[in-house]
């Protein structure tokens, strides 16, 4: 059995005395772990660090084995992101959400939306709300998407405000007044009303509401948290909003 992909390195770890167990996103084959031999030595230390783009060729005498990879980089993103600290955070939060998608489960979109997002993680203006698009675009995709375009209590498609935290739908303004300290705001960027327009508060909104469905529909039931990077990622993305207010 063998294959050749692109992928995009998602985490590592040593095996044995000089492998590494690569796992990698890719576009045809989905999450995909493999065995790197000499992985962990100096030659292929720096090439394996997640958001890295590889070609990879995985082998294995049966499908069901971990198999091995040989690879070579394609683009590398990590060394350009070591001296910002709040893009570096955000690329480990992205590659640890990555880790939930079903292994060995194809995903090209996923795949490519994830490939968009870290190639803009240089620009801190921009990517913290395409991160809560590709959130979004993967609670969709596993099967949990939220319907952002109507009223779930009324189907209007008016002066949408309110995102249920029960439903995953939206609520208009008018219907969802009575409850709104028990809703969601809806940041006009993932309603299209404002598609081009991301406020830093209506980035965060967005972060509070993908991870309250990553957490309850694809972490809780594996007794499981969002990841601690994400948690940071949100918490750091705070203090640098309540510091521009501040100032």
């Amino acid at each position: 059995m063998e294959w050749r992909d692109e992928g995009i390195v998602l985490s590592t770890r040593a095996y044995g005395e000089s492998g590494a167990i690569v796992e990698l996103l890719t576009r045809e084959h989905g999450r995909h772990l493999g065995l790197v031999r000499g992985g962990a030595g100096r030659r292929h230390k720096g090439m394996l660090q997640p958001g890295n783009s590889l070609a990879a060729h995985w082998r294995a005498r049966l499908s069901e084995h971990l198999g091995t990879y040989t690879a070579e980089m394609l683009k590398p993103r990590a060394g350009l992101l070591m001296e910002d600290s709040f893009s570096l955070l955000g690329l480990s939060a992205a590659c640890a959400i990555a880790e939930i998608i079903p292994e060995r489960e194809a995903h090209p979109a996923l795949y490519e939306g994830f490939e968009l997002l870290l190639d803009t993680m240089e620009d801190a203006d921009i990517w913290p709300a395409i991160f809560v698009r590709w959130e979004l675009g993967l609670l969709q995709e596993l099967g949990f998407g939220l319907d952002l375009a109507q009223c779930a209590a009324t189907g209007s498609r008016e002066d949408l405000a309110y995102v249920s935290p029960r439903s995953g739908g939206a609520v208009s303004r008018e219907a969802g007044s009575p409850y709104r300290e028990r809703l969601f705001r809806l940041p006009s960027f993932l309603n299209g009303s404002q598609a081009g327009v991301a406020s830093p508060e209506d980035v965060f909104e967005g972060f509070r509401i993908t991870g309250h469905f990553l957490e309850r529909h694809l972490y809780a039931p594996g007794d499981r948290h969002l990841p601690d990077a994400r948690i940071r990622l949100v918490d750091q993305f705070n203090r640098r909003l309540a510091t521009r207010a501040a100032g």
